[in-house]
C-alpha cells in the first residue's frame, strides 16, 4: 500500500469518521487517498486550517472521541499551531496530521517548509516525523493510544511527501514501542479512597471543586451519585460545566474571577475542599496563598503532574476519576451534620444571584443568553462560544443540565473557537442543535467558517452579541485604565468611539454588516435592537433550515459581573 492510503486506512481502523483536511501541494496523495476512502471517512473542507482544527476540537468535545485534522506543509501547518495549543490546554484528544517537503530538502529551506514538530514540541503530548513508511501503522497506532489515554491530549504526526508515494506491506498488528509511557496503574489505592470518605465524614463545610477532568472521564454520573449521597454543595469550572445540573439546589454554579459570589465565599469558607479533575487555575484561584486557605484539599487528578503544582493538597490522589468515584461512592458516608452548612450556602445563593438590569428597554446580553437558555432547555443542544465577556455570560446565564453540551476554549483563551468548533460539533451531532455564541471581535476571527457550514450542510446557528467593540478589554479598560480607549473599537478610526468618545451606550453605526455578509455566503440572518423583537427572533433562528447568524446589537458599556481582579481574593471582589 502507498503511505498516504496506509495512513487513511489507519484513521479509518482507529474509529475516525469525520476528518477536516485542507489540501496542499505536500498533502495531495493524502487527499487522493481520501477520494478512495470516500465510503469509509467524511472530509470536511474547511476555509482555513485553524478552523479545521477548531472544528476537530468540537467533534471531540461533545463525543469524547478523538478529532482529527489535516493541512499541508508550510504555511497550512503553522495554521493549526493555535488549535493544537487550545487541545493541549484543554486536555482535548486530536491527531493533527501535517505534510511535509520531501526528505531529501528537509532543512534546505524548500518551498512551504517549516520545521512543525520543532514549533509544536512544547504545545503537543507528542509529536512523529515519519522518516520510514515501515514505522507508519506503529506511529498511527502509538499516536491514538497517547491521544486518549492518561490526561487526553494533541498528538502531531508529520509526514512527507516522498513518504506517502513509497509503498510497503503494512503490519496492522505492530507492537508499539513507547518506553516509560505507563498508564494503567493511575487508579486510586483503597487506603486512599478511605482517606476521602474519613474526611468527608468529618467535614462541617465541605464543597466539591469539579473540573474538566469529570467530562473526560465520563465520570458526570458518579459525581450526582456523591453529591447524592453526602449532600454537599458543588461548583464547577469553566470547564466542569455540565457536569451536574445548574438547576440542582446543590449547585452553586460556576467559580473563579467570573464566578458567582456564592461559590466564591463558599469556596473561601470550606473546611475540606474536594478538588475533582480540576488544576488551580489562576483565573479559579486569584491569590494562591488565601484560595481554600482554611481547607483541607484532596486533589483527585490523573496527571500526577498537577498534583501539588499550584496548591499543595493534603490528600492527593493520581487517578482516573471514573474508578475513583465508583471505589469512593462504595464506602463513603454523608458527612455527620451539614445541614447549617448548606443551608447558608443556600441563604448565600439567594443574597447575591446572577442578575442583569431586568428593566433595560433594550436587549442585554444576559437576557438574550437566559432567552435562549429558556428556548432550548428541553431539546438537544450543544453551546460553543468564542472569547470574551459573551463567553462569560453564556457561562454564567446559560443552563447546562448535561456534560459535552458546553464548548469552550478555556486554558488558552482563543478568540475564533466558537464557530468552527460547533461546525465540528455538527458534523458529529447531526440531530442536535449547534449553536454558536459569538462575540463581533471574536466571530471575525474565523467568519469565513460559514462558507463550510452552508457548503457541507450543516445547520450551525450564531446568536452574535454585537456590541462593537472587543468587550472584555473595554471592561478592563473601564475599571482599571480610566475608560482610555487603546484599540478595543472594531468601527472605522474616524468614528467617536475608537477615541472612547461615544454619547450612547451604543455606537452610532455598525460595521460591518454581518447579516450581509451571513447572506453572502449563503446562510440566513436578521438583526434585531428591540427588546420586543429578542423572542421571535430567536425561535426563528432555531427553526430556520441551514446555517443562520442572529445580529443581536447590544450596548458596549455592559461588565461581566462578579469579578474578581487577577491576583485578588473574593474580598476584593467587584459586584457592581
Amino acid at each position: 500500500m502507498l503511505g498516504a492510503d496506509i495512513m487513511i486506512e489507519s484513521l479509518v481502523r482507529h474509529g475516525v469518521e469525520v476528518l477536516f483536511a485542507y489540501p496542499g501541494g505536500c498533502s495531495m496523495p493524502l487527499h487522493q487517498a481520501l477520494t478512495r476512502y470516500k465510503d469509509k471517512i467524511r472530509t470536511i473542507l474547511p476555509r482555513h486550517e485553524q478552523g479545521g482544527c477548531f472544528a476537530a476540537q468540537g467533534l471531540a468535545r461533545s463525543t469524547g472521541k478523538v478529532g482529527a485534522a489535516m493541512a499541508t506543509s508550510g504555511p497550512g501547518a503553522t495554521n493549526l499551531v493555535t488549535a493544537i495549543a487550545d487541545a493541549k490546554l484543554d486536555s482535548i484528544p486530536l491527531i493533527a496530521i501535517s505534510a511535509q517537503v520531501p526528505r531529501a530538502v528537509i532543512g534546505s529551506d524548500a518551498f512551504q517548509e517549516t520545521p512543525i514538530v520543532e514549533v509544536c514540541r512544547g504545545i503537543t503530548k507528542h509529536h512523529y516525523l515519519v522518516t520510514d513508511i515501515k514505522d507508519l501503522c506503529r506511529i498511527m497506532k502509538e499516536a491514538f493510544h497517547i491521544a486518549t489515554t492518561g490526561r487526553p491530549g494533541p498528538v502531531l504526526i508529520d509526514i512527507p511527501k516522498d513518504v506517502q508515494l513509497e509503498q510497503t506491506v503494512p503490519d496492522w498488528d505492530c507492537e508499539m514501542d513507547l518506553p516509560g509511557y505507563n498508564v494503567t496503574s493511575r487508579i486510586a489505592k483503597p487506603e486512599q479512597i478511605r482517606q476521602v470518605a474519613a474526611a468527608i465524614k468529618r467535614a462541617k463545610r465541605p464543597i466539591i471543586y469539579a473540573g474538566g477532568g469529570i467530562i473526560t472521564s465520563e465520570a458526570s454520573e458518579e459525581l450526582r451519585e456523591l453529591i447524592k449521597k453526602t449532600g454537599i454543595p458543588t461548583t464547577m469550572t469553566v470547564m466542569g460545566l455540565g457536569a451536574f445540573p445548574n438547576s440542582d439546589p446543590l449547585s452553586l454554579d460556576m467559580l473563579g474571577m467570573h464566578g458567582t459570589v456564592y461559590a466564591n465565599l463558599a469556596v473561601s469558607e470550606c473546611d475540606l475542599l474536594i478538588s475533582l479533575g480540576v488544576r488551580f487555575d489562576d483565573r479559579v484561584t486569584g491569590k494562591l496563598s488565601e484560595f481554600a486557605k482554611d481547607a483541607k484539599i484532596v486533589h483527585i487528578d490523573i496527571d500526577p503532574g498537577e498534583l501539588n503544582k499550584n496548591k499543595i493538597a493534603h490528600i492527593p490522589i493520581v487517578s482516573d476519576l471514573k474508578p475513583a468515584l465508583k471505589m469512593l461512592n462504595e464506602v463513603v458516608e454523608a458527612p455527620e451534620d451539614i445541614s447549617d452548612w448548606v443551608a447558608h450556602c443556600q441563604d448565600m445563593k439567594k443574597k447575591d444571584p446572577l442578575t442583569y438590569n431586568k428593566d433595560f428597554d433594550g436587549i442585554l446580553q444576559q437576557h438574550a443568553i437566559a432567552e435562549l437558555s429558556r428556548l432550548t432547555q428541553d431539546r438537544e443542544t450543544i453551546i460553543s462560544v468564542g472569547v470574551g465577556q459573551h463567553q462569560m455570560w453564556a457561562a454564567q446565564f446559560y443552563q447546562f443540565k448535561k456534560p459535552r453540551t458546553w464548548m469552550s476554549s478555556s486554558g488558552l483563551g482563543t478568540m475564533g473557537f466558537g464557530l468552527p468548533a460547533a461546525m465540528g460539533a455538527q458534523a458529529a451531532n447531526p440531530n442536535a442543535l449547534c449553536i454558536d455564541i459569538e462575540g463581533d471581535g471574536s466571530f471575525q476571527m474565523n467568519i469565513q467558517e460559514l462558507a463550510t457550514c452552508y457548503c457541507e450542510n450543516l445547520p450551525v446557528k450564531v446568536l452574535l452579541l454585537n456590541n462593537q467593540h472587543l468587550g472584555m478589554v473595554v471592561q478592563w479598560e473601564d475599571r482599571f485604565m480610566a475608560g482610555n480607549r487603546a484599540h478595543t473599537y472594531l468601527g472605522p478610526i474616524h468614528h467617536e468611539e475608537w477615541y472612547g468618545k461615544g454619547e450612547d451606550i451604543y455606537p452610532k453605526e455598525t460595521y460591518p454588516n454581518f447579516v450581509q455578509i451571513a447572506k453572502g455566503y449563503g446562510c440566513g440572518g436578521a438583526t434585531i435592537r428591540a427588546k420586543a423583537d429578542l423572542l421571535p427572533a430567536l425561535e426563528e433562528m432555531i427553526a430556520y433550515d441551514g446555517p443562520y447568524v442572529l445580529d443581536v446589537q447590544v450596548p458596549y458599556q455592559e461588565h461581566v459581573l462578579p469579578m474578581i481582579p487577577s491576583g485578588m481574593t473574593v474580598k476584593e471582589m467587584i459586584k457592581s
